[in-house]
C-alpha cells in the first residue's frame, strides 16, 4: 500500500497461527507516521521492545492492584449502573441518543482507577474529554489519516491529521494538569490511583540513581491516554450496538428479559449470575462478534524474519490480522452474517465458548483490559435490560434501523435515538 509492503492475515486459522503459535515474531507494532506523531514510541499501544514490556507489565500489575477482575471494580460498575439507570429514567420514555451517556458511564470506571474520581454525566470538562477522544477515533479511520500513513509526504495536506494532533495536545494538557495535582498530594503510604502508583515508582527509580529510561512523564501521559481510550471507547461502542440490536430484534430482547426475570428477579445483577444466564451471556457474546468493532485489528509488525504457511515474511513487515475475517469466518460460524445468539449455545441451551471468538485479538498484544471489559459489558447490559424495554423512536420502524457501521478506527453504529420504557 503506497510504498509499504503489507501482509493481510485472513481467517481464524491463519490469524491464530501468527498471533498465538508464532506470538513473538508477530508481537511488534509498526512505526507509522501517524503513530509516531501521536504516541512517539511511548505508552503501551504503539511502543515496542523494552519500553512496551516494562509499561505493559506495570499497567497489568497496577490495574490488578486497583481491583481489575475483582469485587472492588465490580462494586464500582454496579454503583455506576445506578447513575446510568437514573439518567435513562430522566427521559421519561421520550427518545434520546445514547453516545455521550454510554461513553460517560463506561469512562467513569477507568477514570476511578486512573484518577480516583467520578464525573457527573453533564460535567462540561468530562464531556469535552469524551468528545476529543471520539473525534480522534473517528478520524483515525478516515481516508485523510490513512493516506498520511501511506504517503507521508502529503501529511501537510491532511485536515484530519491536524485535528487529531490538536485534540491529542488538548488531551495531554488535561492529563498533565491532573498529574501535577496528584504530585501535590502524593503520599507513599496512601496510593489512591494508577497515577499515584506510577509517580511513586518514578521516585523509587530516582532514589536508585537509575537513568529512569521508562518511568518518565511522557510514558505516564501516554499510558493514561492509552488506558482511558481503551477503557472507554470500545466498551461503550459495543453496548450501543447491543441496544440497537435489541431494538432491531425485539423477540431476542424479550427472551433476555424473561431469563433475567426468572433467574434474578429485581435483585441487583452481579458477575456471579453470568453462569445462570446462558442465553443472556450468549447474546452479549454475539453482540461483540456481530458488531465487530475493530474490524482491521490494531496493526502488527514482524519482529524477526518469519515463515507463515508457505510465505516468507521479512522482519519489519506491516501485518493486518483481519479480525473481521475471524469473527465472520464462514468455516467457524453457522450464520456469520446474521445476529444469531445460538452461535454460543449448545443443543440444551447451555453456553459454549468458541475458539474463533477473538474480539480482543490474541497473542502478546491482546487487549490488556479484556477482564474489565467483559465485566462491564455483562453488568451494564443485564442491568439495562432488567430495568427497561428498548424501542425505536416514534416514526422509526424496526425495518428502518440501519446496521451499517459508521466510519472510524473502531466502527460504531450510526447515530440512532431510542426510547427506554421502564419495566414494571
Amino acid at each position: 500500500m503506497g510504498f509499504q509492503k503489507m501482509v493481510i492475515l485472513a481467517g481464524y486459522k491463519t490469524v491464530k497461527e501468527a498471533l498465538v503459535n508464532q506470538a513473538d515474531a508477530f508481537a511488534d507494532r509498526p512505526i507509522t507516521p501517524m503513530s509516531e506523531d501521536f504516541h512517539r514510541g511511548h505508552g503501551i499501544v504503539s511502543s515496542n521492545g523494552e519500553n512496551w514490556k516494562v509499561m505493559r507489565r506495570f499497567a497489568i500489575t497496577t490495574l490488578r492492584d486497583y481491583g481489575m477482575g475483582k469485587k472492588t471494580i465490580e462494586d464500582k460498575i454496579v454503583e455506576e449502573c445506578h447513575f446510568l439507570i437514573q439518567k435513562f429514567e430522566s427521559f421519561e420514555g421520550k427518545p434520546f441518543e445514547t453516545t455521550t451517556i454510554m461513553n460517560a458511564a463506561v469512562a467513569n470506571i477507568i477514570v476511578s482507577v486512573l484518577f480516583r474520581k467520578r464525573y457527573e454525566y453533564e460535567d462540561p470538562k468530562f464531556i469535552r474529554l469524551l468528545n476529543l477522544f471520539n473525534e480522534i477515533v473517528r478520524l483515525g479511520g478516515s481516508p485523510s489519516v490513512v493516506l498520511c500513513n501511506v504517503f507521508p509526504a502529503l501529511s501537510f495536506l491532511s485536515g484530519g491529521r491536524k485535528t487529531v494532533l490538536k485534540n491529542r495536545d488538548e488531551l495531554y494538557a488535561f492529563i498533565e494538569d491532573t498529574i501535577t495535582e496528584h504530585l501535590k498530594e502524593l503520599d507513599v503510604n496512601d496510593q489512591r490511583s494508577f497515577i499515584d502508583a506510577f509517580l511513586i515508582q518514578q521516585e523509587e527509580e530516582k532514589n536508585k540513581n537509575q537513568s529512569n529510561r521508562f518511568f518518565h512523564n511522557e510514558n505516564l501521559k501516554t499510558m493514561v491516554e492509552n488506558l482511558f481510550g481503551a477503557g472507554m471507547e470500545t466498551t461503550s461502542t459495543t453496548l450501543r450496538w447491543g441496544l440497537l440490536l435489541m431494538i432491531k430484534y425485539p423477540e431476542i430482547q424479550k427472551k433476555v428479559q424473561e431469563e433475567i426475570t426468572k433467574v434474578i428477579g429485581s435483585a441487583q445483577p452481579r458477575i456471579e449470575h453470568r453462569a445462570k444466564l446462558p442465553y443472556t451471556d450468549a447474546v452479549v457474546h454475539e453482540v461483540q462478534r456481530f458488531a465487530n468493532i475493530v474490524p482491521m485489528n490494531v496493526p502488527h509488525a514482524t519482529s524477526a524474519d518469519v515463515t507463515l504457511g508457505d510465505y516468507f515474511i521479512p522482519k519489519g513487515t506491516l501485518i493486518i490480522p483481519l479480525l473481521y475475517s475471524v469473527l465472520y469466518d464462514e468455516s467457524e460460524w453457522e450464520k456469520p452474517f446474521k445476529f444469531y445468539p445460538e452461535h454460543f449455545l449448545d443443543s440444551e441451551g447451555k453456553f459454549v465458548k468458541r475458539d474463533a471468538f477473538l474480539p480482543f485479538s490474541a497473542g502478546r498484544r491482546m487487549c490488556a483490559g479484556e477482564t474489565l471489559a467483559k465485566m462491564e459489558l455483562f453488568l451494564f447490559f443485564v442491568t439495562l435490560l432488567q430495568r427497561f424495554t428498548f424501542q425505536p423512536a416514534p416514526g422509526m420502524s424496526r425495518e428502518d434501523l440501519d446496521l451499517t457501521p459508521a466510519v472510524g478506527f473502531t466502527t460504531p453504529p450510526v447515530l440512532f435515538k431510542l426510547c427506554a420504557l421502564p419495566r414494571s
